[in-house]
């Protein structure tokens, strides 16, 4: 399958601020059954951008823009082709548990957003998560459990929120569901890490915004490798899942992140496209007239602060 996806990024400041610098997690990675084929990045106020690759293979760009400026919008641009993902069995053998990995370290421990809590020992206990059946069985289980526990309701918590909060509320957007679920299955050995990415939605047949970068969970089983679970939307990982970056959870791959000088309220307006080619795509065609935006307002007590991220929803 041939996507073409469009991702805007604006940051509107009340007065003019100085000395910009980002980075940005936008191109999607190349490996498995996933070929990214174009990717372009445009930026204003104009400024020349450096990549690398992350110890992950994560491509970071970052630029810095040393004038006054009032708007900074970054539009990034992608042609990804995704294979069919091959067909899971329908369980594994009781002794994969023993199987499993020990060596993903960073996939093990907990992280930034996956710590335990009095709330998650709870959870827990409500969805019996424990070593039973097999590792496959249980994520199954697990992606559905999460599903029907939580309700999905964007803008119900923010970029930085702790998971308690999701916890507590019984729901939150697909950034929470994935690190509660990171946080279940890492202590009992499964290695698990946080993607980011894109969905592509047919015929709303999924529950997350469209309109908006998306989240799920990868584990390593024995026998089978590095399989995705979106307990979103309570799927397996298909070809209508585009992968941009890998981490232990979200601290590690946002979208956008960076600092600026001075004191002004910043608005942050993100809109994301996905959209399903026949064919191998040549060139993008322009966003519809009233694509609609997400709109987040913060106001800046520093000089130098960070920038408002992209809450994945």
């Amino acid at each position: 399958m041939y996507y073409t996806i469009r991702h805007i990024t604006r940051f509107h400041y009340s007065a003019p601020i100085s000395q910009s610098v980002m980075e940005v997690r936008m191109q999607p990675r190349t490996e498995g059954p996933q070929r990214c084929l174009n990717f372009t990045l445009a930026i204003t106020p104009h400024a020349r951008t450096l990549n690398y690759r992350d110890y992950l293979g994560n491509v970071v760009y970052h630029f810095d823009i040393p004038g006054e400026h009032r708007l900074l919008s970054i539009i990034a641009q992608s042609q990804v082709e995704v294979r069919n993902v091959p067909a899971l069995p329908d369980s594994l053998p009781p002794e994969a548990w023993n199987q499993l990995s020990r060596t993903e370290y960073d996939s093990l421990v907990p992280s930034h957003f996956t710590h335990p809590s009095p709330l998650l020992d709870q959870l827990a206990g409500e969805l019996d998560v424990r070593r039973r059946d097999d590792p496959l069985t249980l994520l199954r289980q697990l992606t559905t459990q999460i599903y029907d526990t939580f309700e999905y309701a964007p803008d119900s918590t923010k970029v930085d929120s702790p998971i308690d909060d999701a916890l507590s509320a019984r729901r939150g957007v697909c950034q929470d569901f994935t690190h509660i679920m990171l946080a279940l299955i890492r202590p009992l050995g499964i290695p698990a890490r946080y993607v980011s990415g894109y969905l592509f939605s047919r015929n709303g047949s999924i529950r997350s915004s469209p309109g908006a970068s998306h989240a799920w969970i990868e584990t390593l089983l024995p026998e089978v490798g590095w399989v995705g679970f979106d307990p979103t939307n309570n799927l397996v990982v298909s070809d209508r899942h585009i992968r941009v970056a890998i981490g232990r959870d979200y601290a590690d791959v946002p979208p956008t992140r960076g600092v600026f000088k001075g004191k002004v309220e910043t608005e942050l307006s993100v809109s994301v496209r996905v959209a399903l080619v026949d064919d191998p795509p040549a060139d993008d065609p322009p966003l519809p007239d009233g694509w609609a935006f997400q709109n987040a307002n913060a106001e800046t007590q520093e000089s130098i602060f960070e920038q408002q991220q992209q809450q994945q929803q």
